[in-house]
């Protein structure tokens, strides 16, 4: 039955095949005959699932909070809902996961895989996630809206990714068409190459992009390529469908109540809200104006406690970094402190980067320490530093009016819904301290978190990878690094 109903399915187009495939997954598994189970019997008894991933933004790294990710996320609530441990690997490649799971070295193979019904040994979950397939290419190109502005482009992608059979299917239309294929590579890999020049053009999926677009202000997008594809969890055949159905039901449940789309909002769903010319300008910045004072934000992390990333971050937002920067309320200095805070801390002068640093670093320090105890973790830093903007007088002005709406004063997330309010009259009116402009923090806040998000990730690329933007060297070949796919002329 199995046989026919994937003949059938093949006939017919990728689109109606995405349509059926998660019903006909759901609909097959449990009737499948698992007379026994070989596999769920040796996760129960070693107590933990084995899941096999990739290191990358989009799948599993280290955040400032520990492990962190999607596909950890995910797999994460799947082992606590089976009420086992998690062990997470990471493997090089996507080629190298589905193999650690035919061999039985993973249980679950979860790196944002395309799923692909023709991968021998394979069963998979239904899917998790739309893969949507994206052309980007280098800013200042002729603009590439359809296929045909792809003529004579050096395109890349990601061995893997699914984005290559999208490209082999292209080609039965652009006979002409040839790209470069990697399995060493990741995708921001690729789209440094492209701001370096040494590649016109990628095909990335959607949320790739999305998640990585702000650090590469020079790569444009272009169109969608092809129909979407399916992401899902990989796991052995021939092991019994037990951990496949219960994930079908994990996931399902996930869905229904809402968990999924809102781990797809917190991972992929970030507002652009700093355009591309800010984000050329902040990176720019980066290069050019940070490493004069990144020392000062260093030693003032040490002394306060807070991450030196996340300070140079708030520094920026106050001053883009410009020690003698003044506003028309009279406020100074890099870090932009009120003449009344500075003498508070005993900061004598204003004007002096290693002052000021040090002194809004303790100032938003005090902000911190002030809030009620009921405050925790990120929640606790965003609201410091709307009080460092906005005073806290006024932030807790806004936690009443959170509470008065039926929120919870002790989450930013409704907090920052109060702020706005603080302009409006019907609120503010009945405010211990009145009106504010309480658009700005909330604006201050997002700002500071997206800046600290590209320092974070210029900081690890530094230490791990290759400088952001780098340029290669004339007689820097890294063609080893791809495979050509010539045409089919």
């Amino acid at each position: 039955m199995l046989k026919a109903l994937l003949s059938h399915l093949r006939r017919h187009s990728r689109g109606y095949l995405l349509t059926c495939i998660g019903v006909a997954l759901m609909w097959l598994a449990p009737h499948q005959p698992t007379p026994h189970a070989p596999q769920w019997d040796t996760i129960q008894a070693r107590a933990f699932l084995a899941v096999h991933t990739r290191n990358t933004p989009t799948t599993y790294y280290e955040g400032r909070h520990g492990p962190t990710g999607f596909e950890y996320d995910l797999a994460r609530r799947f082992a606590e809902h089976l009420g086992l441990s998690l062990s997470m690997d990471t493997e090089p490649n996507v080629e190298q996961v589905l193999e650690a799971v035919r061999l039985g070295h993973a249980d679950i193979g979860a790196a944002a895989l395309p799923l692909d019904l023709e991968q021998p040994e394979l069963i998979y979950s239904r899917p998790i996630l739309t893969l949507q397939p994206l052309v980007v290419y280098r800013r200042g190109l002729p603009p590439v809206r359809d296929i045909d502005d792809l003529r004579g482009l050096s395109i890349a992608s990601l061995r893997g990714s699914g984005t290559g059979r999208i490209l082999r299917e292209l080609q039965q239309e652009l006979p002409e068409l040839s790209w470069k294929e990697s399995d060493e590579l990741e995708v921001a890999d690729l789209l440094q190459r492209i701001e370096s020049g040494s590649l016109d053009a990628a095909v990335v999926h959607q949320h790739q992009f999305k998640i990585n677009r702000l650090f590469f202000p020079e790569v444009e997008l272009g169109f969608p390529l092809g129909e979407p594809l399916s992401m899902a969890w990989a796991f052995p055949a021939g092991q019994g469908a037990a951990l496949q159905q219960r994930a079908h039901e994990f996931l399902d449940m996930l869905q229904q109540d809402g968990t999924l789309d809102e781990l797809i909002d917190r991972y992929f769903g970030h507002d652009d809200y700093l355009e591309y010319v800010g984000a050329r300008i902040f990176i720019s910045h980066v290069r050019n104006k940070l490493p004069e004072y990144a020392d000062l934000f260093r030693q003032a992390a040490r002394d306060s406690g807070f991450d030196w990333k996340l300070l140079a971050a708030l520094g920026y937002q106050e001053s883009h970094w410009d020690p003698e920067a003044t506003s028309p309320t009279g406020v100074r200095g890099l870090m932009m402190l009120t003449n009344p805070t500075a003498e508070e801390l005993g900061v004598s002068d204003r004007l002096d980067p290693q002052q000021s640093i040090d002194g809004g670093a303790r100032y938003l320090r005090q902000m911190k320490e002030r809030l009620p105890e009921s405050i925790n973790g990120d929640d606790r830093l965003w609201m410091a530093m709307a009080a460092y903007n906005v005073g806290l007088g006024h932030l807790y002005d806004a936690r009443g009016i959170a509470e008065q709406r039926g929120g919870d004063p002790d989450r930013w997330a409704d907090v920052r819904e109060a702020l706005p309010l603080l302009q409006n009259s019907e609120w503010y009116s009945q405010t211990r301290h009145g009106y504010a402009r309480g658009g700005e923090p909330v604006i201050y806040v997002r700002n500071i978190r997206r800046y600290y998000e590209i320092l974070d990730y210029v900081d690890r690329s530094q230490q791990q990878f290759h400088q952001l933007n780098e340029r290669l060297p004339d007689d820097d070949d890294d063609s080893h690094l791809f495979d050509v796919i010539p045409p089919v002329l």
